[in-house]
């Protein structure tokens, strides 16, 4: 997955779950884990990353859109 493509599941992930989407990808990270799924998780830690970064900095989920 691309570096675009891994800012854009972040706003997605925060658009579609908004309070909640922190939630959602502990859940997504957790089933991973339970699969023993590496790279899943490692691409889920990644959109957390953005999430916090695009939550820190509305103006560039602004942009994003």
């Amino acid at each position: 997955m691309s570096d675009w493509e891994v800012w854009a599941c972040a706003n997605t992930v925060l658009t579609t779950h908004g309070d909640k989407a922190a939630s959602h990808v502990a859940e997504q990270i957790g089933e991973l884990v339970l699969i023993e799924d590496d790279k899943g998780i490692r691409t889920w830690q990644k959109i957390a990353v953005c999430m916090n970064a695009l939550m820190a900095h509305p103006s560039v989920t602004e942009q994003l859109q």
